[in-house]
């Protein structure tokens, strides 16, 4: 009984973050390329009272052996990267990304962060930057003069000048992992590169993999609110059950406490 009780509470700990984990997946239902995050969990170690497969009588094996297990633990939280919708803005300077990559931002400090957020602005400098004002990589700037910008499917960047002129300014590229699940996500939409995630491969939109860019759309968030509605049901459930798992060991000590010769 010792036992059901230290099992059960891991268990009751095991939902709590599990719930956890999907309240700030419904918080970020409407956030811009936000990717949903799921709980994975491993059970603990075994206590073998028998061990299968030992012999006993007559040179024969036990089929099966005896054990208990020691309850529950979180083993892993994995970012779920699937196309989130995409929904049409009108504005130019919002991109989306049709398929595998993100977007490179340069950090304050010099790092490149990488984002799915494509709501992108111009700086005072005509430079395009991140909603916190980090600039898109490679840097592009948007000339005072230009009246129309346009970004083609492969990341070509062109604007219309007054004078009716169309320039190519500068390309986006795009960079993906061979384990996106590896990225240490840093808030603000951004991620950096771990030794999990593997170094980056920079290509060109729409080629090589690399999904195209759709300019006057955003990738909204990933997150099924049924789904993760559905989700936070069963981990309530599965809580309850656990404390009563609780109450439930504990009565039996109270009983076996009380027994009298």
């Amino acid at each position: 009984m010792t036992i059901s009780l230290w099992s059960a509470a891991t268990g009751m700990g095991a939902q709590q973050l599990r719930l956890d984990i999907l309240a700030n997946n419904l918080a970020n239902v409407s956030t811009n390329g936000y990717k949903k995050v799921r709980a994975d969990f491993e059970d603990l170690v075994y206590t073998n009272i028998k061990h299968a497969g030992t012999p006993v009588a007559q040179g024969s094996q036990l089929p099966t052996g005896l054990f208990v297990g020691h309850g529950v633990r979180p083993a892993a939280t994995e970012r779920i990267f699937t196309l989130g919708n995409l929904q049409k803005t009108g504005n130019a300077l919002d991109l989306a990304i049709t398929g595998d990559g993100f977007f490179q931002v340069q950090l304050q400090d010099g790092r490149i962060a990488y984002t799915r957020d494509g709501a992108f602005k111009r700086d005072a400098e005509g430079r395009i930057v991140t909603s916190d004002g980090y600039l898109l990589v490679p840097s592009i700037t948007i000339p005072a003069d230009a009246t129309d910008l346009m970004v083609a499917d492969d990341g070509t960047v062109s604007v219309k000048l007054t004078t009716g002129e169309i320039n190519t300014i500068g390309n986006i590229t795009l960079v993906k992992f061979i384990n996106p699940q590896g990225l240490e996500a840093m808030g603000k939409n951004l991620f950096l590169a771990t030794a999990a995630s593997g170094d980056p491969t920079e290509g060109t939109p729409g080629q090589d993999g690399f999904g195209a860019i759709q300019q006057g759309y955003l990738e909204k968030s990933n997150v099924d609110v049924v789904n993760e509605m559905v989700n936070m049901i069963a981990c309530q459930r599965a809580y309850e059950m656990n404390s009563r798992t609780i109450q439930t060991a504990d009565d039996m000590l109270r009983t076996a406490a009380g027994l009298k010769r």
